[in-house]
């Protein structure tokens, strides 16, 4: 049972607020007890007819001394009762139990002492006793007393009927009936109905929460009725909080899953026209079918790259099934722009200085969407429908693009009498090129870091991704790789050197009579310019204090890092290459900042090498049937082969050391196009080692931290229609001033109508994310509903806002405004 405070407790806690207590005490039981009850600094006066007397007493005697007025018996109604203004004036005090429990938890309403009596469980039970009192406040109207009842059930301190039904729905989708059946035990479902029912229209003769679900989803499934009314209004303003609701989503996701089967959703969805699934996101069996439509449509080539983008972006707006598919959304975005983009192409080769600077500025990007693709792929849950999708991206990138750009630029390299051209810098000149300009005369420092096999379109994504770190500076170019194409050479290029030369049986490959392979090695080559290496693991390691001292103290520092090769490079780890290259990505920017923080300003990231890789076998023509012939053949790798005395054959091009920039005697010969050397126990996705323009084009990104900002979101500006809501909502156009780019980021805000600091509509989130160049594409309307709260506002000037978040807080402030005034006839909503 509840525990009750004691009469003299109840009297001391009224004789804190007020000097005259009327005590009626019907059946005097309490009359040989009342000095004991009475608080010390109290006079306990017992009235026996003497009412004008105790009166006079009490106010005009001594107007300042506490009394208790002590009645028992029958009290006359009306006029007849001569301290009737007193009572009026200072309530009358009860020991009934009920009464104690009323006074106790401040419920005066007209109605309470029924309350009580009709839930005495509920007010029996000390502990819901405790909640309740908890979140009552003077002066509550029953209505509301009930609906802390229910919130205190539940064990919460909100008592809206928005937010006692989310908790319900929350228990509901995890199959926890408890809140449910407390309020069903305690006499408070009726009730709860009832507010369903005047709140969002449910009606059912056997309410239950499975009932309510499924009438729900229905109404989200048909629109909410258009929000013509306030009841539908009020039903999709809340169900939008459920579903966007971090508290909540799950569940609401929960939920919708089975109703989507309980309401045969799937098939309606199948016959659904893309622009009614577009339109709303109540299901997750609409989201799938969208992206079977989208596949459709790329496979096809009936759906625009436009369209596509822009189904893509709404979706990611607006679709609370967004995120769960985002990597399906990203395979299809790259997909539809891959096959576009091979379609397109044009492939020919008419130099070889245009070979390599068309893959630079433009071709380079095929490659990028093919691994942009794969790895989304790969990565997505709902695979099957790809399927299809996938093989014609197969064999558009091996069939249509790698073979014909091979065999084009082929006949480039056949000609190429020496290994350079004037239009990009030589790999060999890395240091010279880039380095040494700024560490002569010793007032300026260098970073270097070599990420064996990022290839060029690995690192341009790496470049924007720089460009997206506030305070960073990167611009990126290309040189031409090193033959060989593979890890020793390409290393031993990017070192301070004057000669380059294989030693006597390949490797290692000596820089000025030097070894170069090893950690070691290249710290002892790079300690004639006042420089030192180390692995990016071991830099990693280190306290941020010892790599400022590990940088102060070098002129040069090069950083080793070897993630996409290390993976790559073996057969039973190849089919992880494109994994490996979005690892490499993010240890890369993270190397980067570390860099930056150990005080580093300038810094080069480049690599050793590129690489060829597709996800299926290569038809059998690519694999060579010859194998190389010489006099000796000291190394033959899938791409190449060293030796002396090698044998002309029209399956390879082969380059003599000085054609190739190598001080030694040792011959190249390199299989034409992508085609491959038969190895057993090799790999056949990944190869590097000859001279495909994906294997010699090589990156070097500069980078420089500065102290300004470099990085903001873009811009949105507010374009109302009218300056009146006349009705029951409010649809306000919205205007992304740029489009987003490396530098430019896309902005979050939530939009939502306010009078005064009070919220009066829905508040949706929105994200402003478009790359199109076109201004039409980058407008968007948000649709506010108003809610009941609303009408405190009617006649009078409200604000939209949109705020934004202040990062890591969880907190949003003010953004932009724009003025409204609401001129409408409202229809008071029954709620909480």
């Amino acid at each position: 049972m509840s525990k009750v405070p004691s009469i003299k407790e109840h009297l001391a806690a009224r004789f804190d607020r007020q000097r005259l207590v009327i005590w009626r005490d019907a059946d005097g039981s309490c009359i040989d007890d009342l000095d004991a009850q009475t608080p010390p600094d109290v006079t306990a006066l017992r009235i026996a007819g003497d009412e004008f007397a105790i009166k006079h007493r009490v106010l005009r005697e001594e107007p300042s001394a506490k009394f208790l007025l002590y009645r028992h018996g029958v009290v006359p109604e009306g006029a007849d009762n001569w301290l009737l203004d007193l009572e009026l004036a200072y309530g009358t005090f009860s020991a009934d139990r009920d009464a104690l429990m009323r006074a106790d938890l401040g419920i005066t309403a007209p109605g309470a002492e029924e309350l009580i009596a009709a839930h005495k469980t509920f007010f029996g039970n000390a502990k819901s006793v405790a909640k309740l009192k908890a979140l009552l406040r003077d002066g509550d109207y029953l209505v509301t007393v009930q609906a802390m009842m229910c919130a205190a059930l539940l064990g919460q301190k909100e008592h809206s009927f928005s937010e006692l039904t989310r908790t319900l729905l929350i228990q509901h989708a995890s199959d926890e009936a408890s809140g449910y059946d407390a309020l069903v035990e305690q006499d408070l479902a009726n009730f709860y109905w009832g507010g369903a029912e005047k709140i969002y229209g449910f009606e059912s003769d056997s309410p239950s929460m499975a009932g309510f679900v499924l009438w729900m989803f229905k109404q989200a499934k048909g629109g909410f009725a258009a929000s013509t009314s306030n009841t539908a209004r009020n039903l999709e303003i809340d169900f939008r909080s459920f579903r966007d609701n971090r508290q909540s989503t799950h569940a609401l996701k929960t939920l919708a899953k089975q109703a989507e089967k309980d309401l045969d959703y799937a098939d309606e969805a199948s016959s659904a026209s893309l622009s009614d699934l577009v339109a709303t996101d109540t299901f997750d069996a609409g989201e799938k079918e969208i992206i079977r439509r989208l596949i459709g449509g790329i496979s096809a080539q009936t759906m625009s790259a436009h369209d596509l983008a822009e189904t893509i972006r709404t979706r990611r707006r607006d679709s609370v099934w967004f995120e769960d598919y985002a990597t399906l959304y990203a395979a299809l975005s790259a997909a539809a722009e891959l096959i576009l983009a091979i379609r397109s192409a044009r492939l020919d080769v008419s130099s070889f200085d245009e070979g390599i600077t068309r893959y630079r500025d433009d071709l380079y990007r095929i490659d990028q969407l093919y691994r942009q693709y794969t790895y989304a792929a790969q990565l997505a849950e709902f695979k099957q429908p790809l399927e299809a999708l996938t093989e014609q991206v197969e064999n558009a990138y091996v069939t249509d693009f790698l073979f014909k750009l091979g065999t084009n630029w082929q006949s480039q390299v056949d000609v190429v009498e020496r290994w350079r051209t004037p239009s990009v810098t030589s790999q060999n000149s890395f240091y010279n090129q880039y380095v040494a300009p700024i560490v002569r005369g010793g007032r300026k420092k260098a970073v270097v870091v070599i990420s064996d096999a990022v290839r060029y379109e690995v690192a341009h994504e790496l470049h924007s991704r720089i460009r997206g770190e506030n305070k960073f500076e990167a611009e990126i170019e290309a040189m031409i790789g090193v033959l060989p194409s593979y890890t020793q050479l390409g290393m031993a290029s990017l070192l301070p050197h004057k000669t380059l030369a294989h030693s006597e049986n390949g490797d290692p490959v000596l820089v000025d009579g030097q070894r170069s392979d090893g950690t070691n090695n290249r710290s002892k080559i790079l300690a004639t310019v006042g420089g030192t290496a180390i692995q990016a693991k071991d830099f990693l390691k280190m306290k941020p204090a010892e790599r400022r001292d590990l940088y102060g103290a070098n002129q040069v520092l090069y950083v080793y890092h070897d993630t996409i090769d290390a993976t790559g490079d073996k057969a039973v780890s190849e089919h992880r290459t494109f994994k490996a290259a979005a690892d490499a990505i993010e240890e890369l920017v993270g190397i980067v900042k570390a860099l930056a923080s150990a005080n580093a300003t300038n810094i080069f990231v480049t690599a050793d090498h590129g690489f060829l890789y597709q996800e299926s076998k290569l038809p059998p023509q690519f694999n060579l049937t010859v194998k190389p012939q010489g006099d000796a053949i000291l190394v033959e790798n899938r791409r190449y082969v060293l030796g002396r005395g090698l044998k002309d054959d029209p399956a390879f091009r082969k380059f003599l050391p000085e054609q190739i920039g190598l001080a030694s005697d040792l011959e190249v010969q390199i299989p034409n196009s992508i085609c491959r050397i038969i190895k057993p126990g090799a790999g056949f996705q990944f190869v590097h080692g000859g001279a495909s323009l994906q294997e010699i084009v090589i990156p070097v990104i500069t980078i420089n931290k500065g102290r300004s900002d470099t990085v903001e979101p873009v811009n949105v500006d507010i374009h109302p229609e009218a300056d009146k809501i006349t009705t029951g909502q409010v649809v306000v156009k919205l205007y992304q001033t740029m489009p987003v780019a490396d530098q430019r980021t896309a902005r979050k805000l939530r939009a939502g109508l306010y009078f005064g600091d009070m919220l009066i509509s829905n508040q949706p989130e929105l994200l402003f994310d478009t790359e199109s160049a076109e201004g039409r594409d980058r407008f968007q309307s948000v649709r506010l509903l108003l809610s009941k709260d609303a009408e405190a506002a009617n006649n009078q000037a409200v604000e939209f806002r949109l705020e934004q978040p202040i990062s890591d807080t969880g907190v949003w402030k003010k953004y932009k405004s724009a003025p409204y005034t609401i001129k409408r006839s409202f229809t008071s909503d029954f709620d909480f």
